[in-house]
């Protein structure tokens, strides 16, 4: 019996080029040298906006990792099993480069060219950007050891991906664990314990509270020495074939994050080779904490803009009150505030990838240190709110699992915690404005390079320069206060360096509306609430 027909339903948002969809991302790559990319970044948007890849990034979350921890004859084996659908997403992700195509090929432009594919997979699937994340990340934690480097590098930088923990495989995917019950961010309170066996190796004993990917072929732990923490580079397989002692507790039940497992783990007598100085561990692993942490950026900004993407299709398509919502100026108003964040976490991201880039000069290489934290601080914290108001656009069906912004609103918080949640990215921060004025200065110079185009933006550089001025003093003086006050001070360097780019490189419509809606005295507290004037229509067509 036909009881209705369905009408004004927006149709499936499939077989989209997500690249090509995507003005900012596009206009970013070819700024920023990059667009030698474009073919292969093309493909990766035709990919990841097919039916196929959209279903596979679906079943990779409803049918979630389970743990094997014994086979059927009761000896253990410590596995993790995943859906067909993820291998497939993250075999794709290998494929096309997105783990470690900067370090293979350090042309100019490379760490753009890596970004904008990670950032293709990452607004469809987020959860195998963990593993791919860790292994881009590792490369440069490897050269701390030129035997352990000849060793693992080749197969970090192979396109092949083999899921299956075995010896001799040619290619590999890196984790780190770091985390221990007792300390979490603080790390130099680890009690993990690293012994000596006499033969060049260290056994291990003790625990990590999160080890995510735990099916990766290798992981960085820190663990205590004689001489203090440090670095050691744990593989599940050992060289004669036999599983390492990797002994997997459960896996997390998480928020959101549902395809990519996140486990806890023993080490009793595990095999480990140390990697750099003994009792530096943390110097080892700074640079690929680093790197994680810009991928955290990556991975919120995919997140905005799978967000508006799917509620300007949505809106699009959908009519109420007689009129399309996209027609409606209260709806066009949300919609060019979630484009406008998106945007904004676009364009920082290749900003900071550029200047990732082996080619980096010195000035460069001192604005990534403070601008990295501030970003990671800033657009990681927004990805949640945006999640929502994007979602709320598609009334009761983003509430719902059959659509992915359900999903997407589970996974945005994941990326402000990883890598250092908030007040330990803004203590970063303040301990980088103390001790290098280079990446001070080096800021600042970005900043200034976008004076004298809004007065706003001028003003609020100038009261900018005061409270940094403030803040280092008090970080001496009064330690307790510039801690205190440290947020809101990380809060009003991100916002003018998101503006400060817009300014010098977005059409004149977006730099107004940014500056306007972000540091003007009619700025809202909640998206949609755009002050008056300003062109949403130039703002929405680029969503």
């Amino acid at each position: 019996m036909v009881t209705h027909t369905v009408v004004n339903q927006a149709p499936p948002r499939v077989d989209v080029d997500e690249f090509a969809a995507n003005l900012p991302l596009r206009e970013g790559v070819e700024r920023y040298d990059a667009g030698w990319a474009v073919p292969s970044l093309g493909a990766i948007g035709r990919l990841v906006g097919s039916a196929a890849f959209q279903r596979d990034a679906e079943l990779a979350n409803r049918h979630e990792p389970e743990l094997r921890a014994f086979d059927r004859w009761g000896d253990r084996i410590d596995e993790v099993e995943y859906d067909d659908g993820y291998h497939r997403v993250i075999a794709a992700a290998v494929a096309a480069g997105a783990h470690t195509s900067a370090w293979a090929d350090p042309r100019p432009g490379a760490n753009v060219a890596r970004a904008a594919a990670f950032l293709q997979f990452a607004q469809v699937e987020p959860g195998h950007a963990c593993p791919v994340s860790m292994t881009h990340a590792a490369v440069p934690a490897l050269a701390a050891s030129e035997s352990l480097s000849d060793e693992w590098l080749p197969r970090l930088l192979s396109r092949d991906y083999d899921g299956r923990l075995m010896a001799g495989k040619t290619s590999a995917l890196f984790g780190m664990a770091m985390t221990e019950k007792q300390g979490g961010s603080d790390v130099r309170a680890n009690t993990t314990r690293a012994l000596a066996d006499g033969d060049g190796r260290w056994l291990l004993t003790g625990h990590k509270w999160f080890c995510s990917a735990p099916m990766s072929d290798a992981f960085l732990v820190l663990a205590q020495t004689a001489n203090g923490l440090s670095c050691f580079l744990v593989p599940r397989v050992l060289d004669d074939g036999l599983r390492n002692v990797f002994l997997i507790q459960r896996l997390k039940d998480k928020l959101g994050n549902r395809s990519n497992a996140s486990s806890e783990v023993e080490f009793d007598d595990t095999v480990g080779y140390l990697l750099g100085e003994e009792g530096r561990g943390v110097r080892t692993i700074l640079e690929m904490v680093n790197r994680t942490r810009l991928d955290c950026v990556y991975g919120s900004a995919a997140g905005m803009r799978q967000a508006v993407a799917e509620a300007a299709w949505h809106v699009r398509h959908r009519a109420a009150f007689g009129r399309r919502l996209i027609d409606q100026p209260a709806m066009a108003a949300v919609l060019a505030d979630l484009a406008l964040e998106s945007e904004a976490a676009t364009a920082v991201s290749l900003r900071l990838a550029r200047a990732h880039d082996a080619d980096a000069p010195e000035e460069e290489v001192a604005l990534r240190r403070l601008a990295t934290a501030v970003t990671k601080y800033w657009v990681c914290k927004r990805g949640p709110g945006h999640a929502y108001e994007a979602l709320e656009c598609l009334g009761g069906n983003g509430y719902t699992e059959a659509f992915p912004l359900a999903r997407r609103y589970r996974e945005q918080p994941v990326m402000a915690i990883w890598e250092g949640s908030g007040n330990v990215i803004a203590l970063d921060v303040l301990r980088a404005l103390r001790r290098e004025p280079a990446a001070a200065e080096a800021f600042d110079a970005e900043l200034a390079a976008a004076r004298g185009v809004y007065r706003t933006f001028d003003g609020h550089h100038d009261r900018l320069r005061a409270r940094l001025a403030a803040a280092a003093a008090s970080a001496s003086d009064d330690p307790a206060s510039a801690e205190a006050a440290v947020r809101p001070l990380v809060a009003a360097l991100a916002v003018a360096l998101q503006a400060s780019l817009l300014i010098r490189t977005a059409p004149a419509a977006v730099a107004d509306a940014f500056v306007a809606a972000r540091l003007g005295p009619e700025r809202g507290a909640l998206y949609g609430e755009l002050p008056a004037g300003l062109d949403l229509a130039a703002l929405t067509a680029r969503a």
